[in-house]
């Protein structure tokens, strides 16, 4: 699942190893992304370990049921009217452009029959 809050941009998944232990893996590309969700949001985050040769840079290991209460924090917290505003004030206006990207080619991509099917 990807993430995309005014703290970080955030691929959260289950490993193979995090099943038997019921935590999650939550991967980020730049570490500080993950400090901030730890310092913020998610307490009981592991250990930020570091690999050159993954796509996803930096990750750590959190018990499921706290990235849920990490989650649902983030939720009742919000406050904004503009996410992408609210992302310029917490991490700046590279990463509110980078946000802005994403949200464009989201606009701009879908095919033209999925913007016109309604719920079923």
């Amino acid at each position: 699942m990807w993430l995309i809050t005014p703290v970080g941009f955030f691929s959260v998944v289950q490993k193979s190893s995090d099943v038997g232990s019921n935590t999650l893996t939550v991967r980020a590309r730049v570490r500080s992304d993950l400090e901030a969700l730890r310092d913020k949001f998610l307490p009981g985050m592991g250990e930020i370990t570091e690999s050159k040769s993954n796509d996803y840079r930096f990750r750590a290991v959190a018990p499921k049921a706290e990235v849920a209460l990490a989650m649902a924090t983030m939720v009742n917290d919000l406050d904004y009217s503009n996410f992408k505003s609210q992302v310029g004030k917490v991490q700046g206006a590279a990463r509110a452009h980078m946000y802005h990207d994403v949200w464009e080619v989201g606009a701009t991509s879908l095919p033209t029959s999925l913007l016109t099917e309604s719920c079923q």
